[in-house]
């Protein structure tokens, strides 16, 4: 299989006046832009064109997005940004557990589009994690389990490291309840989400973060987190 071009990003979405909207900023922000209207072409070109993105509407002519999404993820894990005029949790979830990496809702504002193709595009490289993440203040270093904000230390458990490092380690990206539950808890604790919010509600007091006006975390209500680099 040709490897990904991640300069390239395949639009799928039956509208062609959302195609050509998408079209002139993604050009102008250095991407070479394919098209499909229909969920066969938008597989096709997934296969034949090898793009370093795909944003996908859900709302297709001839199978639903999420048929589209399936079907991508059989054999390929190239990011997926579903766009979409469903604004329900439900939808939302439904999408993200399929395996798309982020979901936006229509209408949009192009630079939070942009602002969220550029911080999928910087997880292209792999899943390897880094030696140290440095995001704003903080300083996190998974070898020895250890984060300072602003050169101070603080004192986490293991659980609530493992928290902070899944959701900086994706920094930019919504990630769901359950998929936090699955891979910190296990599969027998994806429907604790209770267990998940005291956990971080205990994050951000650690951070000095505040829920109301976040620095760090922003939850997206019934869906789950967004950790902001």
């Amino acid at each position: 299989m040709t490897a990904p071009d991640t300069t390239r990003i395949l639009v799928i979405d039956d509208e062609a006046p959302i195609r050509r909207f998408l079209r002139v900023p993604l050009e102008a922000d250095g991407h070479d832009v394919i098209e499909a209207g229909t969920a066969r072409e938008g597989i096709l070109a997934v296969a034949r064109e090898a793009p370093g993105l795909v944003i996908l509407d859900l709302g297709l002519p001839d199978a639903d997005g999420l048929t589209v999404l399936h079907e991508i993820r059989s054999w390929s894990q190239v990011p997926v940004l579903v766009l979409s005029v469903r604004a329900d949790e439900a939808g939302k979830v439904a999408a993200l557990d399929a395996g798309a990496q982020d979901y936006v809702v229509k209408p949009f504002g192009m630079k939070e589009l942009l602002a969220r193709i550029r911080s999928l595009l910087r997880d292209r490289g792999g899943p390897t994690a880094p030696t140290v993440i440095e995001i704003a203040d903080l300083r996190i270093e998974p070898a020895n389990h250890s984060v300072t904000k602003a050169g101070v230390p603080l004192h986490l458990t293991r659980r609530e490291f493992d928290l902070l490092l899944m959701l900086a380690s994706h920094s930019g990206r919504l990630i769901t309840q359950s998929m936090i539950l699955k891979s910190l808890w296990g599969p027998a604790h994806v429907e604790d989400s209770q267990y998940l919010r005291v956990y971080i509600r205990q994050l951000r007091q650690k951070l000095g973060d505040d829920a109301a006006n976040p620095r760090y975390i922003m939850t997206e209500p019934g869906i789950g987190y967004r950790f902001m680099g």
